[in-house]
C-alpha cells in the first residue's frame, strides 16, 4: 500500500497505544461534548511542516449523542466515515476516528470554533499535530478562480522520497471551474479521496481519513510543449515528497498480479495463526476451507487501502460463500502484542460487519510479513490478496487495491476479483 507507506514514510508508519488516557465515559462528558460540537458542516485544518492541510466534516445528532462524519470527495462522489465516539472531560472533547488508534482532542475557542490536536495513539510517543476548525460550509481551499481546466486528465507521474528513491503513479483527475477531485494510482495501491481547488496554474488536494492526512500541491510548468506537472506532496507531520507529471491518456502501472510472488519450488501457503477469538487458530488445512477456494487477504486495521478492499469483500463474501467460497484475513497490526492488536481488527469485524475469519499475524512491516509468510519470495504493501483453488495451491497474487477513490480503476478492480474467483470455482 504505497499510499500509506509501510514502504517508505516512517512518519506513516507511527503506531498507536491505548486512547483511553484522553476520554471519559460519562454522561456529563456525552452532554459537554454535544455542546462543545455545533451540527451541521465544519472545516478542519492541520498545521504540519509550515503547510494547512484542510478536511470537511460534519456534526449530526444521532439517538440524542453527537456524530462526526469525516468526508472525503473523489472522482466519482464521497465517503463520510462515521465517527460516533465522542466523550468528554472537562472542558474538550475527544472524537475516536473511525476504525483507528487515533482522535481529534477539541475545545471550544470562541463561538463555533474549535482548537486542539489530532492525535495518533499508536506511535511510541504519540504522534501529535495542532488543528483548528470553524462552522459552516465552506470549500478546502479558499480564492481560487478557475482559469480554463488544465489538470483534467491522466498523468504519467513519478515521486521521490527524501532520499532520492523514486517510484512511479499515475494521477487521474476532473476539474470542474475551479475544483479538482482525483487520486494518484501506484503498484501497491492509492492515495484514495483528493480533493481541492485550482487557481489558474496551481492546484491543491488535501484528505483526512482519520489515519492520514495528505497534502498535494501541483504547478503547470511554463513554456513546456507538453503539459507537465511539478509538485509536492506533504504526509502527516513530516512525510515529505516531491513529484513530477506528464499529462499521458496511456499511462498505467505494471501488472499488479506480477508483483508479488512465490519462492522457487512453493506452491502452498503453510501457516497457523492466533484467531481474533480468543484461543482459536486458524490456517489454511482447517476442515473448514477443504475443497473450497479461499482468498487470503492481507491487511491491517491501520491500512486505510485495506479499508477500501475490506468495505467490498465483507458484503461479497456474504452473497458468495454459499458458492464455495472463504476469506482469511491476515491481520498485522502496529502492535505484537495480541492483547493490543487483536482488540483492533475486532473493532474493524464489526464496523465492517466482517463474516470471515480473521487472525493476527504479525506487526505491519514487510520483514514480518516475510517472517511469517516465508512461501512469499517478495511482499510490497498492503493489503496484498492470494487466492489459492481448492486443492489449496496458490494460483494468483494481487498486490495492492484500487479503491473507490479512483473511478473506473474500482470497477476494474472489482471485476478483476470476481474474474478470479469465478474462473477458479469452475474448476
Amino acid at each position: 500500500m504505497k499510499a500509506y507507506p509501510l514502504l517508505l514514510s516512517a512518519a506513516l508508519l507511527a503506531g498507536c497505544q491505548s486512547s483511553t488516557t484522553d476520554t471519559a465515559q460519562d454522561g456529563a462528558g456525552a452532554t459537554s461534548a454535544a455542546a462543545l460540537l455545533t451540527p451541521g458542516p465544519w472545516r478542519g485544518e492541520l498545521a504540519a511542516q509550515g503547510q494547512k492541510i484542510p478536511f470537511l466534516f460534519e456534526v449530526k445528532t444521532e439517538a440524542g449523542k453527537p456524530v462526526v462524519y469525516l468526508i472525503n470527495k473523489g472522482l466519482n462522489g464521497e465517503e463520510r466515515l462515521r465517527c460516533d465516539e465522542i466523550s468528554a472531560a472537562g472542558d474538550s472533547a475527544t472524537i475516536k476516528l473511525h476504525v483507528f488508534d487515533a482522535a481529534l482532542v477539541v475545545r471550544a475557542d470562541g463561538k463555533d470554533k474549535l482548537k486542539g490536536t489530532w492525535v495518533k495513539y499508536d506511535a511510541k510517543t504519540p504522534y501529535r499535530v495542532p488543528l483548528v476548525a470553524t462552522a459552516g460550509a465552506q470549500p478546502l481551499f479558499s480564492g481560487a478562480v478557475a482559469k480554463g481546466e488544465p489538470f483534467v486528465g491522466t498523468w504519467k507521474t513519478e515521486f521521490k522520497d527524501e532520499t532520492g528513491k523514486t517510484y512511479p503513479a499515475v494521477g487521474i483527475f476532473k476539474q470542474a471551474n475551479s475544483d479538482v477531485t482525483g487520486t494518484f494510482l501506484t503498484t501497491t495501491g492509492d492515495y484514495r479521496y483528493l480533493a481541492g481547488q485550482a487557481d489558474g496554474v496551481t492546484m491543491r488536494l488535501s484528505t483526512f481519513d482519520g489515519s492520514h492526512a495528505f497534502l498535494f500541491t501541483g504547478k503547470l510548468n511554463a513554456d513546456d510543449t507538453t503539459s507537465s506537472l511539478t509538485g509536492d506532496y506533504y504526509s502527516g507531520k513530516s512525510g515529505h515528497e516531491t513529484w513530477t507529471a506528464v499529462l499521458d491518456p496511456k499511462a498505467k502501472l505494471p501488472d499488479a498480479d506480477t508483483l508479488t510472488y512465490l519462492k522457487k519450488g512453493e506452491s502452498r501457503l503453510n501457516f497457523k495463526f492466533p484467531s481474533i477469538v480468543q484461543g482459536g487458530s486458524i490456517s489454511p488445512t482447517d476442515p473448514k476451507y477443504k475443497g473450497k477456494v479461499v482468498v487470503v487477504q492481507i491487511l491491517g486495521s491501520w491500512c486505510p487501502n485495506c479499508m477500501d478492499e475490506t468495505t467490498y469483500l465483507a458484503p461479497w463474501y456474504e452473497q458468495n460463500k454459499a458458492r464455495g467460497v472463504e476469506i482469511i484475513g491476515l491481520g498485522y497490526e502496529r502492535s505484537a502484542d495480541y492483547d493490543k492488536a487483536a482488540p483492533r481488527l475486532r473493532k474493524m469485524k464489526e464496523r465492517y460487519n466482517i463474516g470471515y475469519d480473521l487472525a493476527v499475524a504479525g506487526v505491519s512491516n514487510k520483514d514480518s510479513v516475510a517472517a511469517s509468510l516465508p512461501q512469499l519470495a517478495k511482499f510490497l504493501g498492503f493489503p496484498t490478496t492470494i487466492f489459492l483453488d481448492k486443492k489449496g495451491v496458490v494460483r494468483s497474487i494481487r498486490t495492492g487495491f484500487s479503491g473507490p477513490g479512483t473511478g473506473q480503476y474500482y470497477e476494474d478492480e472489482k471485476a478483476h476479483f470476481n474474474r478470479t474467483v469465478d474462473k477458479l470455482l469452475k474448476e
